[in-house]
């Protein structure tokens, strides 16, 4: 495994939309090992694989519970509202407020391609949201309502 730079806002690879992975095999396995090892190192909760590099369909999220690997995802489902902060690996050191729906639904295959659903409320369902924007070349810094202030950001702490 090996840690991967993390692409910041300004590199061009990040406002592309990703290809679809057809090939369930050992480079993809290496990828998603290396995004998993570079989430852990970054202290994120997210990762999509533009941030590294890849325009590929690959997202993990770790809101706690572990790991999930997400290849190929689609939103199935969403409901409800959500209003607050976020933040992203490669916007470093900025907080947007941003509306994202309160539930998500989505379905993605495993790294051996088997398809399954996953869902979740609050966290998970603001990263949900957030990575698969980032599959189709989108960051939060376009979705936001406004950025936070420092001031914002410390009363939250």
């Amino acid at each position: 495994m090996g840690l991967r730079k993390i692409l910041t806002e300004q590199e061009s690879s990040l406002h592309k939309v990703c290809k679809t992975v057809t090939s369930f095999d050992r480079k993809l396995h290496k990828l998603l090992d290396d995004m998993k090892e570079t989430l852990i190192e970054s202290n994120g909760v997210g990762l999509a694989a533009p941030q590294v590099g890849i325009l590929r369909r690959v997202v993990l999220v770790d809101t706690g519970d572990g790991i999930l690997e997400l290849v190929n995802p689609t939103m199935l489902e969403t409901d409800g509202e959500q209003v607050g902060p976020e933040g992203c690996l490669s916007v470093p050191g900025k907080y947007g407020l941003v509306k994202r729906p309160y539930y998500a639904k989505v379905r993605a295959q495993d790294r051996d391609g088997n398809w399954y659903e996953a869902e979740g409320e609050e966290l998970i369902a603001r990263c949900f949201c957030h990575e698969l924007d980032h599959l189709d070349g989108i960051l939060y810094t376009e979705v936001m309502e406004r950025f936070l202030t420092d001031e914002e950001l410390e009363a939250d702490e």
